[in-house]
This record gives C-alpha cells, sequence and structure tokens, in this order.
C-alpha cells in the first residue's frame, strides 16, 4: 500500500532535504533524509518498498553514479533525479541509468507529487515497456523529418538558438517544431519526452 512506502531523499543541501521532507510528510508520506549518496548506500541494501529522490549534482557522488551503483548491486529503487537547468543530458544518462523520472529546477510541488505517484505505481505494478514503446513508436512515425531531427536535439538537452544553427533555421521555426513534436508525441513536459525517447531507443546518444 502507498502509505507503506518510505521515500528517502539524498541531497546534499539541508534546506532542500529539509523542504522535501517537510513537502512529502504533509502529503501523508514517509520520508528519510541522507545528506550523501554514500550514507543512503550504507542503507541500501536492506531496503524494502521504497523510493528515492536524489539531487543530480553532489560533491562526493553524482545522481548518475549513485543510479549505477545500486544497479550493480541489484538494488534499483524507483528513482525520482532532481537536476539543474541545463543539465539534461545529465539527467538522461541518469534515465539510462535506471531512473523512472527527473524533475528540473525550479519544480512545483505538484510536478514532484506527480512523479511521486509515478514512482509508488511502479512499486504496485510491472509496466509493460514493450507495448509502451509499441505505441510511443507509431507516435514517433507521426513527426515529419524535421521534427524527428529537432526532438533529438530537444532530448539532447540542445537549447533552441543551437538547434536552430545546427539545421540552419530560425529559433522561431524551431519552436514551431517542438510544439508539432509536444503535441504529436503527447508529451506534456521535458521529461515526458525524454521518457519516451528512450523508450523507443530514440535518442541521441
Amino acid at each position: 500500500m502507498p502509505e507503506d512506502v518510505v521515500i528517502h531523499i539524498v541531497d546534499d543541501e539541508e534546506p532542500v532535504r529539509k523542504s522535501l521532507a517537510f513537502l512529502l510528510t504533509m502529503s501523508g508520506h514517509a520520508a528519510r533524509v541522507h545528506s550523501s549518496a554514500t550514507e543512503f548506500l550504507k542503507s541500501a541494501p536492506g531496503l524494502r518498498n521504497a523510493c528515492l529522490i536524489t539531487d543530480l549534482r553532489m560533491p562526493d557522488m553524482s545522481g548518475v553514479e549513485l543510479l549505477q551503483r545500486l544497479g550493480q548491486d541489484g538494488n534499483m529503487l524507483p528513482t525520482i533525479v532532481i537536476t539543474g537547468h541545463g543539465d539534461v543530458p545529465m539527467a538522461v544518462e541518469a534515465m539510462k541509468a535506471g531512473a523512472l523520472d527527473f524533475i528540473e529546477k525550479p519544480f512545483s510541488d505538484d510536478v514532484l507529487m506527480e512523479a511521486v505517484s509515478r514512482a509508488i505505481q511502479q512499486l504496485e505494478t510491472r509496466p509493460q515497456p514493450d507495448a509502451d514503446a509499441g505505441v510511443v513508436r507509431e507516435r514517433v512515425l507521426q513527426l515529419s523529418e524535421r521534427e524527428q531531427q529537432v526532438m533529438h536535439r530537444i532530448v539532447a538537452g540542445l537549447p533552441n538558438k543551437t538547434i536552430a544553427f545546427e539545421l540552419d533555421i530560425s529559433p522561431r521555426t524551431v519552436e514551431v517544431h517542438r510544439a508539432n513534436v509536444m503535441a504529436k508525441m503527447q508529451a506534456r513536459n521535458l521529461p515526458e519526452l525524454v521518457r519516451m525517447a528512450l523508450l523507443a531507443g530514440d535518442t541521441a546518444h
């Protein structure tokens, strides 16, 4: 049951840990805080019915390295990665390492709680990635060649101006293509588009 799930927060900044723990507790979730990935890993082997929220950039061990370590140890948990703007390529690497979701700062409480709900659902139900991937691939086929080129670059974390320069089109045209990509892929935000691209095996990496 959701109320039995413990949400573990790994962040080197105390105000962030306290803020996230407060939000989760007020929303009815049990939360535990850890000041570093190394500290969290000490308790990871015995964890059951748990989810993880981790910052991407930390001094001792990055969020990507933490996920890779959990994967190697067979202790992978449904994980939400918190990332600063401009860290999208690193966030994509985190998702390749097993993260369920990533959230760009600054984010609203609702966005975080939606991600937490998805993480808890993953604990309770086994997704069907093959079926999901088929649906996503059908959506990719609806994109024009130019829209696919734009999507590859969006997922790689490139800003509109860089995409415009690489494709020799105007930034305004990139914005139009970007909107079309989001609509045709039925992606509500960038993290959702990245998840879809990874599912379809359609990233630029």
